[in-house]
């Protein structure tokens, strides 16, 4: 709150600060952005500026931290990516022209769910800002990049769904209407979602009835326009980019949740959230950012529709028989800049001059895209090129206009062609030759008056000027000049055809860059009136980049087109492979797997060592699945494949820091919501249920999931397990099947042969595992004395007293024991140095091993048996 002793300026900032106490108020003083009080403490920690203070002399000076106004931007940026908002107050009037207090207003409040983002690095991720309303039957829910003006309307039953499409949103940001439980709160702050409250509008707008004309749920239009509302407040300017509001249903894409989105890496990696390792990485072959964004928004929602995959096939199939077609449109691709970007900034007001070059030249690259596709023997590709609108006259209007390479900046100039404007050519002239002009005037005035020390001069205070000295005072032509000031041992004049050209010098230095200016709004709001149909060519020319991309990976992948049937859920994979990991690993090695589940089989249950391809071979098939529903092809020699309504996952072993749930509770969840919403369309994949818990518990659920499964939903599902007791389930479950990883064992190490077989495995090589992994020779051991003691005792072994006996004898025992065994068949005693060297060599593999290795293990042996005699 302002005091009785602040300035003026700063009651004034006080004043524009009550109004957003939830932002940083960047506060424009001359060149700088200013920063007071709290905002400037915590400004100079996050931005990392020097703190000083205003009014020093007095008691209590104001914490003071300020940026340039041409780089406010990116500390605006730095704030908003870390969660935090800012409102930018500029100065309104020019402030040599004012009078009393520069009048000063917030032109923009951006924050984490409207900034627009021109990083490079991240044109191919959206950042949604999401408006939640509450109704009596539930949500509504809509969603909009701003940089794109793309909205999306929904309606939900739950909160719990509401939690999910924004988890898979990826939003920053929610504009929420009603009170949030604790719960609810602590979810929010754990995700890193910026919650606002929502900004009543005022009377009718015509962007909010613009945007949700085609909307019929009253829940979804009440969302839009709290959406809009939000940012026409924030934003306060025109936003006539944003398109009219999609809406959508949950239930009409493939449904995945967030968790199953990333347990199956589809645009990054579940390790460290980076592209690379995800199936995004491997499709990716788009050259555009708008095709990357399509294909991740493919990628999240999958289609159920027959008719709308046969195009995307169609396109694919033939831009992938189509070779010079495919690499012609891909080189035109190359040239296309961020349309739907542009087109923002355009609409936003913030675009400059080289980006409506960069919008001109993405425009000349469509006919030549229109003219590849109408070249190729494909209808296909054809009936879509005819759908395109050039909008040639746009690109000319902007190149004629602009010059080639104009500055950034548009206020300072020198970005309009010669010929555009005769008035600014005029000034251009004036300031081009006035140097000349005045040169040949003071040449022909001395011709004309014979007057030879005539000058012709400049300045600042009394303009252009003719001086004479007083001794040619007398030759002066008195009915051409005018006395304009007198010297001690000269007379300066005017006349009128100089001070015609000291006006027109002066006005062009002062007015040239100002009608540049006009002249480039003037040029940007023509390039306005067209930013519909550049939305609708920015979105064929994105799915079409998304098309080559994926005949561009099915070429060089040998991927083959899926078969999609409705009428049963039969799948036949032949030659599957892992996306991915075939990716990563050198060409050939990854060996491929076929999958046949036909209506007598829906679920496999899988078994096999760890390490051996289990969850590679359960997320192939997901995979595969997917990548089929968002039209790309497979990684296959065939398949045919059901379209599938949900997929559910439950993969992995994590605790849920956002919900504060402990691994196996997470699992439980993760379970129970394919028990209680999978269909008999669905596909689920269950990896190692029951381990988070005691090996009876956990067996005991993890084969009432399966009987569940088999007799209850009838999904086709991939259960992998090392509970070995429920591959008896075959007997008693019709639709059940037992398969396993092979695995063998070769002088004493386990070799897996990633390779899908029937039945069950005999072992789970558990041991051989660990040691893989490097474990003590002791600690392998002692497992494997115990491993024989269970396979001894099968099951008579319960959890009660015979399950403590098994580790009631100590070691010491076991040792006592085989000594007295070693003298009854009187065998020298072995010392326990002795038996670690003999198990390393027999279970040593020397094929794997180099000359150098064996003999410093030979050594090593050496050194171990001469600490045990000493």
């Amino acid at each position: 709150m302002a005091k009785s002793s602040t300035t003026p300026m700063m009651e004034q900032y006080y004043e524009i600060k009550k109004q957003y106490p939830d932002a940083f108020l960047f506060y424009r003083v001359g060149d700088f952005y200013e920063l007071f009080e709290d905002d400037a403490v915590k400004g100079a920690q996050l931005l990392e500026l020097t703190l000083t203070h205003r009014s020093n002399k007095t008691k209590h000076p104001i914490p003071m931290a300020g940026v340039p106004h041409a780089a406010v931007e990116t500390y605006v940026n730095t704030l908003v990516e870390k969660g935090y908002k800012a409102a930018l107050c500029e100065q309104l009037e020019d402030p040599k022209k004012a009078k009393g207090m520069v009048k000063r207003g917030i032109i923009q409040l951006v924050t984490p769910g409207t900034m627009m983002n021109d990083n490079p690095n991240y044109a191919k991720d959206s950042n949604y800002l999401t408006s939640v309303v509450t109704t009596k039957s539930g949500f509504g829910l809509a969603y909009s990049d701003l940089s794109t003006g793309e909205i999306y309307a929904t309606h939900l039953k739950s909160f719990a769904a509401v939690s999910n499409e924004l988890l898979s949103l990826r939003t920053k940001e929610v504009v929420y209407n009603g009170p949030l439980t604790d719960k609810d709160k602590d979810f929010m702050h754990k995700t890193n979602i910026t919650v606002s409250k929502p900004i009543q509008l005022k009377g009718k707008h015509a962007e909010v009835s613009y945007v949700e004309q085609k909307l019929t749920s009253g829940a979804e239009k009440e969302a839009v326009k709290q959406l809009v509302g939000y940012l026409l407040t924030t934003q306060k300017r025109s936003l006539a980019h944003l398109q009219i509001a999609k809406s959508y249903e949950v239930s009409q894409y493939l449904q995945m949740s967030h968790t199953v989105q990333n347990n199956l890496e589809l645009t990054a990696s579940a390790k460290n959230g980076k592209k690379m390792g995800s199936l995004f990485w491997v499709l990716d072959k788009t050259h555009t950012a708008m095709g990357g964004r399509l294909l991740k928004q493919w990628l999240a929602r999958p289609l159920l529709s027959t008719n709308r995959l046969n195009h995307r096939q169609e396109m694919v199939q033939a831009l992938l028989d189509g070779y010079f077609t495919r690499e012609n449109v891909i080189d035109a691709l190359k040239g296309v800049y961020d349309l739907e970007r542009l087109t923002g900034r355009i609409a936003f007001g913030n675009v400059n001059a080289r980006e409506l070059l960069q919008l001109a030249h993405s425009l000349q690259a469509v006919p030549v895209i229109l003219d590849a596709l109408n070249q190729s023997d494909s209808k296909t590709l054809k009936d879509f090129a005819s759908k395109i609108d050039p909008l040639k006259g746009v690109a000319e209007m902007i190149t004629t206009t602009i010059i080639k390479d104009p500055p950034v900046l548009t206020s300072e100039g020198g970005l309009i062609r010669a010929g555009v404007d005769k008035q600014l050519d005029r000034y251009r002239d004036a300031m081009n030759n006035g140097k000349k002009w005045l040169a040949q005037m003071e040449a022909e005035e001395r011709k004309k008056t014979g007057i030879e020390t005539l000058k012709v001069g400049y300045n600042k205070v009394f303009g252009y000027y003719i001086q004479v000295t007083n001794s040619n005072k007398d030759k002066v032509p008195l009915d051409r000049y005018t006395r304009k000031q007198t010297l001690a041992n000269a007379e300066r004049y005017i006349t009128p055809e100089l001070k015609e050209h000291e006006n027109l010098i002066l006005e062009a230095q002062s007015k040239s860059t100002d009608l540049e200016y006009d002249l480039f709004v003037k040029l940007r709001e023509e390039v306005k009136k067209y930013i519909p149909a550049l939305q609708k060519l920015a979105s064929q020319l994105a799915a079409l980049d998304v098309y080559c991309g994926f005949a561009t990976v099915a070429e060089q992948n040998n991927y083959c087109r899926p078969s999609l049937h409705t009428d049963n859920q039969d799948i036949k994979i032949v030659g599957g492979r892992h996306p991915v990991v075939e990716k990563v690993m050198k060409a050939g090695a990854y060996i491929p797997n076929d999958t046949h589940m036909d209506s007598d089989t829906d679920i496999y249950l899988i078994t096999g060592p760890n390490m051996s391809g289990k969850s590679t071979y359960m997320r192939q098939v997901a995979l595969i699945a997917i990548m089929a529903q968002v039209g790309s092809f497979v990684p296959a020699d065939s398949a045919d494949l059901p379209i599938f309504d949900q997929i559910f996952t439950r993969i992995g072993a994590a605790d849920d820091l956002i919900s504060g749930q402990s691994t196996f509770m997470v699992e439980m969840n993760e379970a129970n919501d394919a028990l209680q919403y999978a269909t008999k369309r669905s596909l689920v994949l269950f990896d190692e249920i029951g381990r988070g818990t005691a090996t009876y518990d956990g067996m005991a659920l993890a084969g009432a999931i399966v009987m569940y499964l088999n007799n209850e939903v009838g999904a086709k599902v991939l259960f992998a397990t090392h509970f070995h007791e429920l591959t008896d389930l075959d007997k008693t479950l019709d639709h059940l099947k037992n398969i396993h990883v092979g695995a063998t064992e070769e002088n004493g190490k386990l070799i897996f042969l990633h390779k899908v077989l029937p039945g069950p495995a005999d072992q789970s090589y558990g041991i051989h595992v660990a040691q893989l992994a490097g474990l003590p020779n002791k600690v392998l051991r002692e497992a494997t004395k115990l491993l024989k003691r269970l396979e001894a005792q099968g099951s008579e072994l319960g959890p009660t007293s015979k399950q403590l006996d098994l580790f009631s004898a100590s070691s010491n025992d076991d040792d006592e024991q085989e000594a007295a065994q070693d003298e009854d068949d009187n065998e020298p005693e072995v010392s326990s140095a002795e038996k670690d060297v003999v198990d390393e060599i027999s279970n040593l593999y020397l094929a794997d091993k180099t000359p150098l290795q064996v003999m410093q293990m030979v050594e090593n042996w050496q050194e171990d048996l001469k600490d045990e005699d000493k």
